[in-house]
């Protein structure tokens, strides 16, 4: 029996992985060893039990009775904490599923890979702070790394039986969120309740603000170019307001393949569980004829920096993705809160590579784990610095 580990799965996309699973038989189709989740315990422990999991686990140490407590007369282990989730990525599985949201999702998926099994990728955060890392600790383990992100899956489909060396480009796709047309006056006065509204995606808090700035885009730009090894000048983004057509790759003799779909996260979960076969998934059937018309149009740089802030990491190499990463976070964490407004989340992330520019450390320090954890902190405290500096102007 296939032995499944889900770190993530009360997010949106480990929801999603456990509904794929039940569909597939559940309990009785997998053996699920591990399954992590936040503070959603009562919906964590809901998930173990019926999925028979070995071990749940909470990031929170003040949640742990309460998970204990919903497991009790289960079987089913409990644990808490973030090293209790990274001890839980050292145990024996064939299929991971790294879906835990941000930073915190690094060392958990980097353990996973010495399994030397699959990892189904879903926290881009890994790749675009230890891509190089992240690939070369597969390719030791020999370990497969399968993109579970729509626009990453759709590549490596479009991929399939094609030679790399003959891709002259890739373009991944953006819906705009709900700020597509909106003016920079109006930018300045949105509020995290609209930033998350979504017009197409059904995504966790976090994913949706990201997406609404674009700044989900920007992190999968670096993704894209340390997955695929295809140089940033031939990675493209285009704004596409449907959601239907996730990535196209277009070939040096001319063609372009593009893959479409319903935006529904469980396409590329169920490809990446099912790889290399592919089986039936409970996602809507495209009516092209219904949708009537596709549109395209390219991203303003200036209402959504994030893309340029992303081509400016992709160059610098080194620690700068980590520390574009960290900043984000900070910044974002901080608009959630009404400390900063939208817009404020870019000037955040700018100041902080702004500042760290002048560091040798960024571009030209070994970039090993620690490192990348190290930088991690510093940007986190260079960001909280920018975000009390913005505040301070803003005040005045």
């Amino acid at each position: 029996m296939r032995r499944i580990a889900i770190f993530g799965s009360t997010g949106s996309i480990g929801q999603n992985t456990v509904d794929l699973l039940t569909r597939q038989g559940g309990a009785g189709a997998y053996a699920v060893s591990v399954l992590t989740g936040g503070r959603n315990v009562a919906l964590l422990a809901a998930q173990a039990r019926a999925l028979r999991a070995g071990l749940a686990v909470t990031a929170h140490p003040e949640c742990y009775a309460e998970l204990k407590a919903a497991l009790s007369g289960s079987g089913i282990e409990a644990t808490a904490g973030p090293q209790a989730i990274a001890e839980a990525a050292d145990r024996p599985a064939d299929w991971v599923m790294s879906a835990i949201v941000g930073a915190a999702g690094l060392v958990p998926g980097f353990r996973a890979l010495a399994q030397g099994q699959t990892l189904a990728l879903a926290n881009k955060e890994s790749l675009v702070t230890a891509g190089p890392l992240l690939m070369a600790e597969a390719r030791r383990h020999g370990a497969t790394i399968l993109p579970v992100d729509s626009e990453h899956s759709a590549v490596f489909q479009a991929l399939t039986g094609e030679d790399i060396a003959a891709v002259e480009r890739i373009i991944i796709t953006a819906s705009g969120g709900p700020f597509r047309c909106w003016s920079v006056e109006q930018l300045a006065q949105a509020t995290p309740d609209q930033a998350v509204a979504h017009p197409n995606w059904s995504m966790g808090r976090r994913i949706s603000v990201d997406s609404a700035s674009l700044f989900n885009k920007a992190l999968e730009l670096i993704e894209t170019h340390e997955f695929f090894g295809v140089a940033p000048d031939r990675i493209e983004v285009l704004v596409h307001p449907q959601s239907i057509v996730h990535a196209l790759v277009g070939f040096n003799d001319g063609a372009v393949m593009a893959h479409l779909g319903a935006p529904d996260m469980r396409h590329a979960i169920g490809y990446a569980l099912n790889w290399p076969r592919r089986r039936e998934t409970p996602v809507a059937r495209l009516d092209l004829a219904a949708i009537g018309s596709l549109t395209f149009e390219a991203p303003d740089p200036v209402r959504f920096p994030a893309l340029r802030l992303a081509r400016e990491v992709m160059k610098a190499g080194g620690l700068a993705g980590a520390a574009f990463n960290a900043a984000k976070e900070v910044a974002l964490d901080h608009f959630l809160a009404g400390a900063i407004r939208f817009p404020g989340m870019a000037s955040v992330v700018e100041d902080t590579l702004a500042r760290l520019s002048g560091e040798s450390g960024l571009t030209n320090a070994p970039v090993d784990l620690d490192a990348v954890l190290g930088m991690d902190q510093h940007a986190r405290a260079l960001a909280r610095e920018a975000v009390n500096r913005l505040r301070t102007r803003d005040r005045g």
